[in-house]
């Protein structure tokens, strides 16, 4: 680092550890200008302090350059992911959430300012600042994105659990009727659930129904194929059923072979080919959801 640059560090530095009360007090009015956020002013002044804080701290390295400055110390990086998660929980927008954040350079520069005006140390504070604040900004962004995906994603695995459960049709016999596309997430969960259940029931014989599966492809036989001889790994064996004529011509015209997978038109066919195969008597009506 130049000793240029160290003195604007040493400006802002001082800034903060003079002028705190100041930028904080500013920085939550700007905010509250500028952001569509709904937390309220107290806990906007806490978190104002706490921040300031560790970006005084933070500039006192020297050992890092300002672009890099937020993310390379973990208090003050995990103090801006915190700030973000707070306006996500609040409800506020990424673009809100962002706009807080880089909300403080204004403040910090007004606190720079009243020390001196000059502008040829106004201009490399205000860089200097730029290029801390940009930083924070764009991890506060990340973070939400993030935390959102995150959310996105254990919903829909929740989803397509739900969209594919585990049937205890008869004793040692579990089916899963399948609804929809079947993807490569969606075939790991029909099999994690699949195999989970095979092994708590000590089932003999699985079905998987796919009358509510529009079409039938290369890559959804594919997913059929890999669920079957995870079963059959199990020790289980397993039926296909729901295999309508539509479905069939498609499967003969794509060349696919399921010459090896036992199949059925209807789900009560494989139900009775499956009693027959564990040698109990014929079925009586009722069923019963295990998963």
């Amino acid at each position: 680092m130049n000793a240029s640059d160290a003195a604007v560090r040493d400006r802002l530095t001082t800034a903060i550890r003079e002028r705190g009360d100041e930028i904080a007090d500013r920085w939550v009015q700007l905010q509250q200008q500028r952001a569509a956020i709904n937390i309220d002013e107290s806990e906007l002044r806490e978190e104002a302090d706490a921040l300031l804080v560790l970006l005084g701290g933070a500039l006192n390295d020297s050992d890092h350059a300002m672009e890099s400055l937020v993310d390379a110390h973990r208090d003050l990086r995990d103090a801006v992911m915190e700030l973000s998660l707070r306006r996500e929980r609040s409800g506020a927008t990424p673009t809100a959430t962002s706009l807080a954040v880089l909300a403080l350079k204004d403040a910090l520069l007004e606190a720079v300012e009243r020390d001196n005006d000059d502008p040829r140390q106004l201009f490399p504070a205000a860089l200097m600042i730029n290029r801390l604040l940009d930083e924070a900004a764009a991890l506060s962004f990340n973070a939400y994105v993030e935390r959102r995906e995150e959310i996105i994603q254990r919903q829909s695995r929740q989803l397509m659990e739900m969209s594919t459960p585990v049937v205890h049709l008869w004793s040692q016999i579990l089916a899963v009727p399948l609804i929809g596309t079947l993807d490569t997430a969606r075939t790991q969960v029909v099999m994690e659930n699949l195999l989970q259940s095979i092994q708590s029931h000590e089932a003999r014989v699985a079905i998987i129904d796919i009358t509510g599966v529009p079409t039938v492809d290369t890559a959804v036989a594919q997913h059929l194929m890999q669920t079957v001889n995870a079963v059959r790994l199990m020790g289980a064996d397993c039926f296909i059923s729901g295999v309508r004529p539509s479905i069939a011509q498609t499967i003969a015209q794509l060349g696919i072979d399921l010459s090896t997978i036992l199949t059925r038109a209807t789900l009560s066919d494989a139900l009775a080919a499956a009693v027959e195969m564990t040698g109990q008597d014929s079925p009586a009506t009722g069923t019963r959801k295990i998963r």
